[in-house]
């Protein structure tokens, strides 16, 4: 360390010294504007502040915090920066943590890797930045901090598309990754009623040991209202499915074009086939008419598949094969969520086609769900039908282990399970 003279402020400014294989570099850091950097630990103070415990979301108890690098990706709205914050809240120390959003207008003038690494000489331990998408180049700056301040621990957030992302350093071998999707039901439930109901494992669910604080409420008025607007954790707004299309728009408008680096003209061809998909689904892909009718090419319309998939917008169902064959065919095309179809569709959504998106939404968060020859869904050999209470056992009857997912009814009976203890998986 070296002291700088300024004024009648001394700075302390660093000599990082790093060896290489193919070079020596010397890279002298200078501390930032210190009122500039004052201004980002007041707005993550003020962030931590007005931040709630109450109930912390599933996937923060399986995330190995203290991996040197921890990314976490999910569609926009789903709940990653109060994750942040409710971890940084309960379990970290204040002055050895910072967080900060990669979109701050701090970045306009000062590099990422310098700010880590200025955080880092303060004695700083713990960097978590939001929305790590926003900020140029990101890959090459998270990676050199990986590389050159390793007693830094990183943990980021960003768009469910990162992986789109070309170019850029590679990140695969040095961070470990977690998906967020959106509320569950028992999640929404926890939020909305104040509850603590716990989740439950494919098996307790199939046996009907989902327990439900009946004397206090009823499930399936709860769940109906789930259906429309609770799977995003601001259901509570009173504009909500007003703010979910504006979320939407963002993801089809500026999300997918950004990363995919589409056109204008490409971007409003990828809206127009959203909202085509939102007014068909379950759709049965028929690539050459839909091409034709959006005037889209044949050769991207799998692209644009891909791109609303991993942005959070649609599910692929995809058939039950074997090897690369498993990536090659869809069966059938879904909305990601029963809210999406609320949001986007010009009538009230098809009832029997909500069932089946609200099943497949939460069980491909913990199952790998393929397509069933004999009905809805596959599960590690297991069969689903899902309908409604007066769905018969007769498309399962062939299957060695087949259930009824039912809609409209309370209590599980033998292989009849109600749709909304699946909610409970996570």
């Amino acid at each position: 360390m070296v002291n700088l003279y300024k004024g009648n402020c001394t700075i302390r400014c660093a000599i990082f010294i790093q060896n290489c294989t193919s070079y020596r570099a010397i890279l002298y850091i200078c501390p930032l504007n210190m009122n500039r950097y004052g201004d980002l630990i007041s707005f993550f103070r003020t962030q931590l502040e007005h931040t709630s415990t109450e109930v912390v979301r599933f996937l923060h108890d399986q995330i190995a915090w203290d991996s040197r690098l921890v990314a976490i990706l999910g569609a926009r709205g789903v709940g990653k920066t109060t994750l942040l914050l409710q971890h940084i809240k309960l379990y970290d120390r204040e002055d050895e943590s910072l967080y900060v959003t990669a979109d701050d207008f701090y970045f306009t003038k000062y590099r990422l890797f310098d700010m880590a690494y200025q955080f880092y000489n303060l004695g700083g331990k713990k960097l978590y930045i939001d929305e790590i998408h926003k900020y140029k180049d990101w890959s090459r700056e998270v990676k050199n901090i990986y590389d050159q301040i390793p007693g830094l621990q990183v943990i980021y957030t960003g768009s469910s598309i990162l992986d789109l992302e070309k170019g850029g350093a590679d990140l695969s071998r040095r961070k470990v990754e977690y998906r967020l999707p959106g509320l569950s039901f028992r999640e929404y439930l926890n939020i909305s009623q104040g509850w603590q109901l716990p989740s439950y494992s494919l098996e307790e669910i199939l046996a009907g040991k989902v327990e439900f604080p009946y004397k206090e409420a009823r499930p399936l008025k709860l769940f109906n209202d789930y259906l429309s607007t609770g799977y995003y954790p601001f259901f509570q707004d009173t504009e909500y499915l007003l703010r979910l299309r504006s979320v939407i728009n963002q993801m089809v408008e500026s999300d997918i074009p950004i990363f995919a680096d589409m056109t204008v003209a490409s971007a409003v061809k990828l809206k127009k086939l959203l909202y085509v998909l939102a007014q068909s689904v379950p759709f049965k892909p028929n690539y050459t008419k839909l091409a034709r009718d959006l005037d889209i090419s044949r050769n991207v319309l799998p692209d644009y598949m891909s791109y609303l998939e991993k942005a959070g917008l649609v599910n692929l169902l995809r058939e039950k094969a074997q090897g690369l064959k498993l990536l090659e065919k869809v069966e059938k095309i879904y909305l990601n969520n029963t809210n999406l179809a609320y949001a986007l569709s010009e009538q009230v959504p098809d009832i029997g086609s909500v069932r089946e998106t609200v099943f497949l939404s939460w069980m491909r968060v913990v199952c790998f769900v393929t397509s069933s020859a004999i009905s809805d869904f596959e599960i590690d050999g297991r069969t689903f039908e899902i309908g409604g209470k007066n769905k018969t056992r007769q498309q399962i009857k062939q299957a060695a282990d087949g259930y009824v997912v039912k809609d409209d009814i309370e209590y599980a009976f033998r292989n009849m399970i109600p749709l909304w203890m699946f909610g409970f998986i996570y």
